[in-house]
């Protein structure tokens, strides 16, 4: 008796969280570098596990077995997911969980917003019911959303912008009608009804909202996607009183902030921008030039290939979503081993943006266990690429467009790029001549240094890979 009665004791309950909170903030710190990620999400993990823990011990939680049977639910259904998903898919899982989050948010604001109709028969307190009022919208709108930017990387549909006629006006009208129907109910009018307009018509401005951007602002989406559900997850856990919900979803709130803003300026791009802007519809024949005329490019073979990585004294991987589509990453991980055997340095140049997801590459390469250090980001590896022997681009598109730093005409002029370029030659390993996501055409492909390797990006390494043992 005495040890349930401590257990429940508020003081101890107080010291779990702090403990929670702590893991929390030590996990996203771990999560700053390739080498120290995996510790922290184990770190974070342990943290979760404690405040569910704490929580589950007040003493005013109760129906044990609905709350077993959920968690049985999710694991059965969680556990599998992640661990069959592919690397490819991971920016799919990460939307469709994300979503998931914000769902649970939204369903818990209507949950806790009957309940006061049905037991107290009058709105909760404004201080109660205006966080209940946000975490519904904005849980709503991450929902969809999330739902959008998975069908839109799972190709379920088109990657390219969706755009219906009068669409901000259509947006507007929703936005209107979702804060008309929250100033109703919080100036004190009692409807499960206008509730529920709300969650339908923020449902529907979550699909406008994600529906109108390209598949190259997806990775820009899903940080943006990832913030919302955080700070509807704070807004709830103010509603219910859970200081855990609270903290866990302003950090996750924050650091998507911080992280969209970030991926932003690693675009030059402004977050209105992007979400206004229909980046990724644009619509450019690969091989034409701006006057219509076909360029050439020069294709070259796997032997041809390893020679010159085999001879060179500094090689560097431009990697994109080419190779994780291909999971070619093992291979080029054996590819560069071979060429260290024979002294050649090699160096991975990661963007920012590159693939579909926030450090999409990282994780990848991570995966094929490559020495951390020859990861490079960006701005560590540009100014090398002019002392570098041979660029290796591996399915990255528009994250090598020279067309960002010499066409003002370009739609993406101005987006920091790899300068890839810039090396004494360039290999670039291609399915067909088709653009990326941007839907823009790359001069680097009929540049005078730069040769083209057509086929499966992980064969077209593993044909290299052949040739580097056979000389």
């Amino acid at each position: 008796m005495y040890t349930a009665s401590f257990l429940q004791d508020p003081d101890f309950i107080r010291v779990l969280y702090i403990g929670a909170f702590i893991c929390f903030i030590l996990g996203l710190r771990l999560l700053n570098h390739p080498r120290t990620a995996r510790r922290g999400n184990i770190v974070a993990a342990v943290g979760m596990a404690i405040a569910v823990t704490a929580t589950l011990l007040i003493e005013s939680v109760g129906d044990y077995g609905l709350i077993v049977l959920g968690v049985a639910i999710g694991t059965a259904v969680g556990v599998p997911a992640a661990r069959g998903v592919k690397m490819t898919a991971m920016p799919q899982m990460v939307a469709l969980f994300n979503g998931v989050g914000g769902g649970a948010v939204a369903l818990i604001s209507f949950v806790e917003y009957r309940e006061s109709l049905d037991i107290a028969g009058a709105n909760p307190e404004l201080e109660q019911l205006i966080p209940i009022l946000f975490a519904a919208i904005v849980g709503s709108v991450s929902f969809w959303g999330s739902n959008i930017a998975f069908g839109k990387l799972q190709e379920i549909l088109p990657g390219r912008p969706i755009q219906l006629p009068g669409q901000l006006f259509l947006n507007a009208a929703l936005l209107a009608v979702i804060l008309g129907c929250a100033v109703a109910i919080a100036a004190g009018t009692e409807s499960e009804l206008l509730f529920l307009a709300i969650l339908v018509a923020a449902a529907v401005l979550g699909n406008m909202f994600v529906l109108p951007i390209g598949g190259a602002d997806m990775p820009v989406v899903i940080s943006l996607l990832n913030a919302f559900t955080g700070l509807s997850a704070a807004a709830a856990g103010l509603a219910l009183d859970n200081v855990a919900l609270i903290v866990a979803g302003m950090l996750v709130g924050a650091s998507g902030s911080i992280l969209t803003m970030l991926m932003a300026e690693a675009m030059n791009r402004s977050i209105p921008n992007i979400f206004a802007g229909g980046f990724g519809g644009v619509t450019v024949t690969a091989g034409a030039s701006a006057d219509g005329d076909e360029r050439p490019v020069r294709s070259t073979d796997a032997a041809d290939v390893a020679i010159q990585l085999a001879y060179a004294s500094k090689v560097v991987v431009a990697p994109g979503y080419g190779m994780a589509v291909a999971q070619a990453q093992h291979t080029v991980r054996e590819l560069a081993d071979e060429l260290e055997k024979r002294g050649v340095r090699v160096d991975y140049a990661i963007h920012p943006v590159a693939g579909r997801m926030p450090g999409h590459m990282n994780v990848l390469l991570a995966e094929a266990d490559v020495p951390y250090d020859h990861l490079k980001e960006m701005d560590e590896i540009n100014p090398e690429f002019p002392q570098t022997d041979v660029a290796l681009v591996i399915g990255a598109n528009d994250v090598t467009n020279p067309a960002a730093r010499e066409n003002e005409g370009s739609p993406i002029y101005g987006m920091p790029i790899l300068d890839v370029d810039k090396a004494g030659q360039v290999i670039v390993l291609k399915r067909s001549m088709n653009t990326g996501f941007a839907g823009i055409d790359n001069p680097l492909f009929y540049k005078d240094n730069t040769a083209l390797l057509f086929g499966d990006a992980k064969e077209s390494v593993a044909a290299v890979l052949a040739e580097v043992k056979a000389l």
